[in-house]
């Protein structure tokens, strides 16, 4: 490797070398600050070269380099290293959504830094955003080879005796941490073994602390041998596998926000732990090139909001789109037996939905207020949709959600291999032909059933169900181009995919909540019901609180959009394709002689919003489980040719099973 800085980088850094070895103690920060500034790379420059003037400087001027590295002793001799090793980068015990207000807080107001602090110091000095990235950039070696050059004037200083004893002090206090977060109620609960036997998490302390009493006799008296802290090692393999089983339990035992911040910072703890382990075993070696890039990416990241939120949030998301997942299997028929029984549930479906379009019409010539309206509509959603549930009917909508979330476990493979394309295709294809006679059972029956009886009450009672005002203005809200009807599906999808999440959150809670023991052994619920009736009742909640809560929220969803967009003057409202197949047909029962063009337009809208609905909700819960996975889309044009092999080869079989 050559090193060649250019003259005028390499008389910058021997003036700031200088001006830093001639700075007191309140100056430190400040001229180091300057130090890397000049070596901070540009846009353009080789992040990986960043480091390399300095070294070609300090390599010909050891009184330069003795001067660095009599600084940096200074420097760990007059600050306090433990927060930047035990805390800094480390979630704190104030817990998910302190943390989280603490992090905005100090974006808006950030924080007075204390001069006596080592993690303040390392903020100050590599203060701009990109640094980090150029830290990890610069290889090992060159790193290495840094310490290497300071290394005999850091040491003379008193530098290496100060370093040692803080991380000593700093292993101590994180192993204590462990021992007590591997005590928390919340993850015996979800794990009782704990409660068996010796903890590993209890245990590793005493192993910790061993190393790092041993480390300090070492410092005190010369010709000590290093501590062996493989013993220690072993302890903490034993507590990663422990989160390991609980993290992979999660799908009978259920997760928290509360227990997913306690897991991240227990693995966090144990990381830095280990990390500390080799730096005191080592000195100046890889360790303290990892800890110091550790340090640098933990300061620049320590107020950020997103990468809080995207750690605390990934697991309980995984476990929400996992439930949603495995109730999305209902929703895949793989047979013509299960195919004509999705008919059935679809129809069920399409055939309550139409009185429901009425009621609603009914509600509408109230004219009540805004949100009273709103609420009320809100109700007879909710209520319809549970009632739909309850009957084990089926609304076509509600499926992409769910289906979407077993498709990103199959796109998930095995975790070793990529999916298998051919199998992955045919869930594909198993999941459209699903889709649409759902689809079709709620449109084929809403639509004519609405129709059916308008048509009869206009004949009976010779009044319309719907004025020729309000049916020629339903029957514009569905037009594609005369109104907002794709905008309205959009906005329908979304809750769609929404109501999803509150399925799938609210079984991943019976799960982790023990909802169904808790209400069979309620005492006014054995005596009002007995304990027979009192045991089905938590039965029937543990398989469908989920569904229940997702359809009452989806309800109202949709039922105040509107009363909202009114009160705020914003356009907003809800098109959905199963109400807007009833309203059309309310619409041309009440109005005679429809020319066929406004029919075919209506026809198309319908068909346009139910392909919104779909597409949105199925879209946005399809990123959401595979963001959950940490997976990225990378197979599909495999897939989309193994579909068009089977279009070109089985068209039919997108609409219907194969017998």
């Amino acid at each position: 490797m050559t090193l060649a800085p250019h003259p005028l980088v390499s008389a910058r850094l021997e003036d700031c070398l200088e001006a830093l070895a001639q700075a007191d103690d309140g100056q430190l920060a400040a001229r180091l600050a300057a130090l890397v500034d000049v070596l901070r790379p540009g846009a353009a420059d080789d992040q990986a070269a960043a480091l390399r003037p300095l070294l070609a400087l300090l390599g010909t001027h050891p009184d330069l380099a003795a001067a660095l590295g009599n600084t940096l002793a200074r420097l760990f001799a007059g600050q306090h290293a433990q927060g930047l090793f035990a805390d800094l980068g480390l979630l704190p015990g104030t817990g998910f959504y302190s943390e989280l207000w603490r992090r905005f807080a100090h974006r808006v107001l950030p924080a007075a830094p204390d001069p006596l602090e080592l993690a303040d110091t390392l903020a100050a000095v590599f203060h701009a955003p990109g640094d980090a990235p150029w830290v990890d950039a610069v290889a090992e070696d060159e790193w290495l080879a840094l310490f290497a050059l300071v290394a005999p004037g850091f040491t003379a200083g008193g530098g290496q005796r100060a370093l040692l004893g803080d991380v000593n002090r700093a292993l101590k206090v994180l192993s204590h941490r462990v021992a007590a977060l591997g005590s928390d109620p919340r993850l015996r609960r979800v794990h009782p073994r704990l409660a068996e036997g010796e903890s590993p998490f209890l245990a590793q302390a005493a192993e910790v602390a061993a190393v790092a009493d041993a480390e300090t006799a070492r410092l005190a008296s010369t010709g000590l041998p290093p501590p062996d802290g493989r013993h220690a090692l072993v302890m903490l393999e034993q507590c990663e596998a422990t989160i390991r089983k609980v993290r992979n339990a999660t799908g009978t035992t259920g997760i928290s926000i509360a227990l997913t911040y306690l897991l991240e910072r227990l693995s966090d703890h144990m990381a830095r732990l280990r990390l500390l382990l080799d730096v005191a075993a080592s000195g100046a070696g890889p360790a303290a090139v990892a800890l110091l890039r550790t340090a640098v990416n933990a300061s620049r990241r320590r107020n950020d909001l997103g990468e809080h939120l995207a750690r605390n949030t990934e697991l309980v998301a995984r476990e929400v789109t996992e439930h949603a997942g495995r109730t999305g299997e209902h929703y895949i028929a793989t047979d013509r037996a299960q195919y004509r029984a999705m008919l059935g549930a679809a129809l069920g479906a399409g055939m309550i939905v139409p009185f429901m379009a009425l009621a609603k019409l009914g509600l509408h010539g109230l004219h009540a207020p805004p949100l009273v309206e709103g609420l009320l509509y809100s109700l007879l959603y909710a209520g319809g949709f549970m009632l739909i549930h309850v009957l084990h009917f089926s609304l076509a909508t509600k499926q992409p959600a769910m289906t979407a979330a077993r498709i990103a476990a199959a796109l998930e493979g095995d975790g070793r291999r990529g999916p298998d394309v051919a199998a992955l295709a045919e869930l594909v294809v198993r999941v459209a032909r699903t889709q649409f006679i759902a689809v079709v059972g709620n449109v084929a029956l809403a639509l004519p059933l609405a129709w059916l009886v308008c048509t009869a009450a206009l004949r009976f009672s010779g009044l319309a169900v719907a004025g020729p005002d309000k049916a020629a203005g339903m029957l514009h809200d569905v037009h594609p181009l005369a109104s907002l009807a794709l905008l309205h599906a959009a906005i329908a999808g979304v809750y769609l995919f929404l109501a999803g999440i509150v399925s799938g959150y609210h079984d991943n809670f019976t799960v982790y909540g023990r909802i169904p023991d808790r209400v069979a052994q309620l005492p006014w619920l054995v005596r009002l019901a007995g304990p027979e009736r009192a045991a089905r009742l938590a039965a029937y909640l543990e398989h469908n609180l989920g569904g229940l809560a997702g359809n009452f929220y989806f309800g109202f969803m949709l039922g105040m959009t509107g009363s909202i967009g009114l009160i705020t003057g914003l356009p907003l409202d809800i098109r959905h394709v199963t109400f807007s197949a009833a309203n059309v047909g309310i619409a041309t029962a009440s109005l005679q002689g429809l020319p066929w063009g406004t029919l075919l337009w209506t026809a198309g809208g319908v068909a346009l919003v139910g392909v919104v609905n779909l597409t949105v909700s199925f879209s946005l819960a399809l990123l959401l489980a595979m963001k959950a996975r940490r997976m990225r889309f990378r197979h599909g044009r495999p897939l989309a040719l193994a579909l068009l092999r089977r279009l070109r080869h089985a068209p039919l079989d997108f609409v219907r099973p194969p017998a």
